[in-house]
This record gives C-alpha cells, structure tokens and sequence, in this order.
C-alpha cells in the first residue's frame, strides 16, 4: 500500500499521481467521443448526455463522494495505528453503500420517466445498475486513499475509461444494428430509433467501465488482506469503537460530502432541465433541436473538464492531510498545506485556462471532426467557459479544505447560494434573450465565481488564512498570457505551412507548456522545493539548472 512516511507531507506528488490518471482517463473520454457520435449521431448523443446528466446527480446524492468522505474518516485512525478501528469503518461504509446503492439504483431505474422525456428513459435506464456497482468500488478507493495510496485508484480509473470507451461504441453499434429490425419505438423514425438504441449501447460501456474498476479494486484489496488482517490483530488499542457509533460517524461525515458535492454539480443537470425541457415548452421551441444542441454543449464541457482533472486530485490528496493537521492542532502547517495545494492549483489551472482559450477551435477540431458550423459553436462556447476553469479549480480544492477542516455544512450551504443565483440568471438569459448555449456559459462560469468567493470567505473565517497573491495569481497570469500569445503564433505559422489543424495544434502545445514554464521560473515563481513537489520534479529541477533557470 506504500509506505506511509514517505508520502507524509507529499500530497502534491500523490495528487499529481491522480491528476495523470484522470487526464488519461479523460483524453481516453475525449477519443472515443468522436467515434462514438459518428456512430449514434449529434440527437443521439443529446439523448446521452441529458440522461448522463441525471444518472451523475443520483450517482452524487448516493455514492460519488464515497471516496473522499470514506478518507477523511479513515485516516486519523491509521495516524495513530488504530487499525482494528480501521478496518471496522471499511466494512461499516461496505454495508453502507450496498444498502444506499441499492435504493438509489432502483430510484433511478423506475423513476427515469420523471427527469427527461420519452425518448432519452430507457437510456437513462441503462445507468441505473452502475451506480450500485461505483458505491462499492467507492469504498475499496477511499480505503487505499486513507492509507495515502494513489496509484491503485489511478490504474482503475484508467482501465475504467478504456472498457468504458470499447464498450460504448461496441455497444451502440450493435444495439443500433440489432433495433433497427426490431419493434421497439416502431412509431419513431430510424434516425429517432437508431439515436435512442445508440445512446443505450453508450450507457451500457459506462457500467462495464465501473464494473472492470470493481474488479481490479477487489483484486488489490484480496492481494494486501493477509497483511491488513496481520495489523488488525497485532493492533492492542485499547479504544475499540462500536458499529453503531461507526455507522453514526459515516452518516454524519458521508450525508454532507454528498449534499455538497451533489449540489455542487447539479448545476449541469438544472441546465440539462432548463434548455431541454422547461424553456422549450415556454418558447415553443423544437425539442429535437434542443437535445442536438446540448450534444454540441457537451463537446465544449468534455473539453472543459481536463483541465479540472488536477483540481480534483489534489482535492482528493488533500483531504487526509488536512484532516489530520488540523486534528493535530497545528494551525501553520494547516494553513502551510493549504497554501501549497492552492499555488500547485493555479500555476497549471491558469495556463490551462488561457490554453483552451487561445486554441478552442483546433483543439475540439483534432478530437471532434464534426462539420465546421458544430466545431464552430463548440470552439466559441468553451471560450466562454475558459476563465470558469480556474474558477472551478480553485471551488473544487476549497471545498475539499473546508471538509477536511471539519466545516462539512459549509460547502453544502455555499453551492445551494451559488445554484439558486445561476438557476435565475439562466432563465432569465434563456426566456429573454437569444444566446442560447453561450448563456449556460456564462452561467456556469458565474456558479463557479459565487462558489469561490464564498469558500475563502469561509476560510477566512474557519482559521484565519489568506492567499498570497503574487506567485499563486498574478505571476502565474502574466506567464499564462504570454503563453497564449506564443501558443496562437506557432499555430498559425504552422498552420500555414502544414495547412492541417490537427497536426499543427500538436507542436504548438508542446511549444507554449515550454514557454510557460520558462517565463514561470524566470519570474521566480517557484522554489527548487516546490519545483521538486510536482509531478516528475526531480527530472524538471535538472532541466532547469541546466537551462540556468534556477
């Protein structure tokens, strides 16, 4: 499971152990998208990730913060070696998610009807299985996660992605291929049967996908349980917990990580209900077009959310560390912990930021080769949302601070302020005005402001912290811009030699992560010690003092 002093204060390099398997688990996501919308077309994929959306708040309200509240409760009895108590809480949370993924999976399987229309209910059917699967493969992360062991939740969440990506579009074509013949929706068009079936097959790689993860999980834990069985019985604490002062614990810490992140992220699924149903209804509008819509919507998101890929690892790391600093009553090495996790979260959220910014277009272009008018949209709505990255960013971390310093209400009550704000603004901007998809944009990048400042005015408050500005913000923002500006400049010039965006886009990325980091420590922006926190940063302290950079 690794051993525990040596990645004591290293929740930078294990968030970053994350953070590579989440954005190879999304590029993995964002490959297979294109062949799977050229199989079940841009309606069916409007049909999938409208349902996809719904499956996500279910799946948040039951299991998905599974991992990190299990955590945060773990770890503090491993700090002091109770690990009898330990292991007592993993099976409490087993027995736990098996009862909540039980009913919320059968929820969502009658209940479909009631969340989007006809056509996207038997898709969203064909989620509900996976939910009961993803809570248990949420305990066996959390577990590993406590013992600050990245690398197993990072293998199965790269194995989870690819089977999910063979089996979507395997999965879609057969289904379309074996419907077309049959009588189901008889009365529908085939380009209506043929999205629906598509979409279906879709759904199903998402829960072999979990279901290949579960299995991988389960091989880990049988291959460490003869070890974690040896501590539990050489393990003579005396304080031996009851199981149902366990499952109180897991109630009380799991009910408000999941009320925060479901509401949190139930901000895409009120606008999935607003532009798909209720404002069509209102203006009269076709609903086929909107869903077709949504699907262009749902490039720009998938794009979107790579870049978040390290927030949420590092979200993840820190909840443990904080954790058990703030137990231990060490206020400076809280706030210490905190500082580091924001300044590593900026400096690769901001140029990530500028980057899909000043390349939206190429970048959607070399994973979605759709027609020019939807690569078109796509390109100029994730502009909107680019700024919305580091937003996110920096709301997805603090969230996870306030949890690990015990203010588990707090994130709860900050997301409902920030959703009831963006549910008015986007109607408003949906009723009254004719943006359309660039409305959800800024909505969705005015969530994830109101989300921000309220969660450093509560940390403020919780222990008194206050970023430092220079090296975390302003210095990381002046690299970021001239990035940018070198970014669009190598594209363009080889663009116009090689006259294809996708081979052009390539060298330029390449070209402005050199640039970035050049100017960052230029700037001094970061310590050799820092430097050496990142990700392979051993390997980039030697370049840089052979670039005479520090």
């Amino acid at each position: 499971m690794g051993n525990q002093s040596k990645t004591k204060d290293n929740f930078v390099a294990q968030a970053g152990i994350l953070a590579a398997a989440g954005i190879i688990s999304r590029i993995i996501g964002l490959l297979y998208k294109s062949p799977l919308v050229a199989v079940i077309g841009e309606t069916g994929f409007g049909y999938y990730h409208a349902a996809y959306g719904y499956y996500t708040i279910v799946l948040l309200v039951s299991s998905y913060s599974i991992p990190s509240a299990i955590s945060k409760l773990i770890a503090p009895k491993l700090a002091v070696r109770e690990y009898r108590n330990a292991h007592r809480l993993f099976y409490c949370a087993m027995g736990y998610v098996l009862a909540v993924g039980l009913i919320a999976s059968l929820f969502l399987f009658f209940c479909a009807e009631w969340f989007v229309e006809p056509m996207a209910v038997p898709v969203l059917r064909m989620f509900a299985p996976t939910i009961f699967i993803y809570g248990i493969l949420g305990v066996l992360r959390g577990y590993f996660q406590a013992h600050r062991s990245m690398v197993q939740t990072s293998v199965s969440q790269i194995m989870e992605q690819f089977a999910n990506a063979v089996v979507s579009i395997g999965g879609a074509w057969v289904l379309i291929q074996w419907g077309i013949s049959k009588s189901f929706l008889a009365n529908e068009s085939p380009e209506i049967k043929s999205a629906v079936l598509g979409a279906m097959g879709s759904a199903t790689g998402t829960g072999v996908g979990v279901l290949i993860g579960l299995l991988f999980m389960t091989w880990i834990y049988f291959l460490n349980r003869k070890m974690i069985l040896r501590r539990v019985q050489k393990d003579n604490s005396e304080r031996i917990d009851s199981y149902g002062s366990m499952i109180r614990s897991i109630t009380m810490v799991v009910t408000p990580f999941i009320m925060s992140t479901a509401i949190y992220n139930l901000n895409s699924t009120v606008v999935n209900y607003l532009y798909t149903k209720l404002v069509p209804n209102l203006r009269g509008q076709d609903s086929v077009r909107q869903y077709t819509n949504y699907g262009t919507y749902g490039v720009s998101i998938t794009m979107f959310n790579i870049p978040i890929a390290f927030a949420t690892a590092m979200a993840s790391a820190m909840i443990p560390s904080v954790a058990q600093a703030s137990a231990s009553g060490d206020v400076q090495m809280t706030k210490e912990k905190i500082h580091k996790a924001i300044k590593t979260t900026m400096i690769l959220s901001i140029p990530a930021a500028v980057g899909l910014f000043v390349l939206a277009k190429p970048l959607i272009y070399i994973l979605f080769p759709r027609s020019d008018e939807v690569v078109t949209l796509a390109a100029r709505v994730l502009m909107v949302l680019a700024p919305a990255v580091v937003l996110y960013a920096l709301s997805t971390l603090s969230n996870s601070i306030l949890q690990g310093l015990g203010k588990v209400n707090v994130p709860v009550l900050n997301a409902g302020i920030a959703l009831g704000v963006q549910t008015v603004v986007s109607l408003v901007l949906l009723i009254f005005t004719d943006i359309d998809l660039y409305g959800i944009a800024i909505t969705n990048t005015l969530y994830a402001a109101i989300m921000c400042a309220l969660n450093q005015y509560a940390l403020r408050r919780a222990i008194n912290y206050r970023q430092e500005w220079k090296t975390s913000f302003i210095l990381p923002t002046i690299a970021s811009l001239i990035m940018g500006i070198a970014a669009r400049g190598a594209y363009e010039l080889l663009l116009k030699a090689i006259k294809s965006p996708r081979i052009a886009v390539i060298p330029a990325v390449i070209f402005a992560v050199i640039v970035y980091f050049v100017i960052l420590l230029s700037l001094k922006t970061l310590s050799e010690e820092e430097l050496k926190d990142l990700p392979k940063g051993h390997v980039l302290v030697k370049i840089a003092r052979k670039c005479r950079l520090i």
